[in-house]
């Protein structure tokens, strides 16, 4: 009986994580072949196999110009870059409630977010003309704003050596809610650009470009790469840090790599589609639902089901009141709280952190 069972939770995970594929796959081509200007998918899938340099497509001369520039040149980084972002932010989420062991902790927990949004706030009320990279002042300055206040908190929190983790989380908070009364302060004075800041802090994904998928996908994959390398260590620490060390972790060294990974994602995503809510924070709950809390399949699964999520959510913002669009930080709230509220019922009823091998 129980080799039965274990057989059958063996097969949940590769069957979930082949659907998650397959989700991916089709929200991509969803929101290629919709939007004001609805492409079909035999035209959708036409561009795409003439745009590739050794494939000479035998229907190139049926596909309609118009269509192709819509697809490659707004399309397609469009969908990219929400396939980036979207990743990022549930990774970042799981990694940071598997580090402070709080269901309700999310990507912009340690107040990364709110030194995206002064620094991104501070860059359009200066009217910097700044340009580096092919990036503009307010991604720069978003960015920096958020690695700047994940060092800030990490100095805060250190105790000689060590850095609680209880500490963090409230060093974060602080400095999170200083900086929002700062990002408050000047959003007051906005005056004529007060409409800028208040779009961007919505969150959105309008006016994505093949530069900016270029510079902000390396930066997600490094910070993928570095959470997904110490997932084992990570699922050790949900037993506790004393736990963990006496079983080889050096649980000091593991926090500070987590953080950076998981704050380069965040870092990188704010600073590209401004402040977007909820992704990180219901993704990694409903694949623990499903799957458990073992961080070696859930952070990729969190990165599938992330991107699938914003990629869905960014096309339903630009088809709800076509030629128009919504941000799409407004669609995840409206769609996440609920699910969110969901979720935690159903976890009552379920053991929802554990260690995994």
């Amino acid at each position: 009986m129980r080799n039965e069972i274990k057989s059958r939770s063996g097969l949940i995970k590769p069957l979930f994580m082949t659907g998650l594929f397959m989700l991916l796959f089709f929200s991509i081509i969803a929101a290629m072949v919709w939007g004001a200007v609805d492409i079909g998918w035999r035209s959708v899938f036409a561009i795409l196999l003439d745009a590739l340099p050794f494939y000479d497509s035998p229907a190139s001369e049926d596909i309609v110009p118009v269509y192709s520039d819509i697809l490659l040149k707004i399309r397609v980084p469009r969908v990219l870059l929400a396939a980036a972002v979207g990743s990022s932010l549930a990774v970042a989420g799981a990694v940071f409630q598997g580090l402070f062991r709080n269901p309700m902790a999310d990507p912009y927990v340690i107040g990364i977010s709110s030194g995206a949004a002064l620094g991104a706030v501070f860059a359009m009320l200066g009217g910097f003309s700044l340009t580096l990279g092919g990036f503009g002042a307010v991604p720069l300055f978003a960015f920096g704003g958020g690695v700047a206040t994940m060092m800030l908190v990490y100095t805060m929190a250190r105790v000689g050596r060590a850095v609680p983790v209880m500490t963090l989380l409230l060093a974060g908070i602080a400095v999170s809610a200083f900086l929002s009364a700062i990002v408050s302060l000047l959003t007051y004075f906005a005056g004529e650009k007060l409409h800028m800041v208040v779009f961007w802090m919505m969150g959105g994904l309008g006016g994505a470009t093949w530069h900016q998928v270029q510079v902000m996908v390396p930066y997600a994959l490094a910070g993928y790469i570095c959470v997904s390398f110490f997932s084992r260590e990570l699922n050790a620490m949900l037993l506790g840090e004393e736990t963990a060390s006496n079983l080889g972790v050096n649980t000091e060294r593991v926090k500070k790599i987590l953080l950076v990974g998981a704050s380069l994602l965040v870092a990188a995503a704010v600073s590209t589609s401004g402040i977007i809510g909820f992704v990180g924070l219901v993704v990694p709950h409903f694949i623990r639902l499903v799957a458990g809390p073992d961080h070696r399949f859930l952070i990729p699964a969190s990165a599938l089901l992330g991107g699938t999520l914003l990629i869905a959510t960014d096309t339903l913002a630009r088809i709800i009141i076509a030629p128009s669009e919504l941000p799409v930080g407004i669609i995840t709230a409206l769609i996440g709280a609920p699910m969110f509220i969901y979720l935690l019922k159903k976890r009552k009823k379920l053991r929802y952190f554990g260690g995994g091998g």
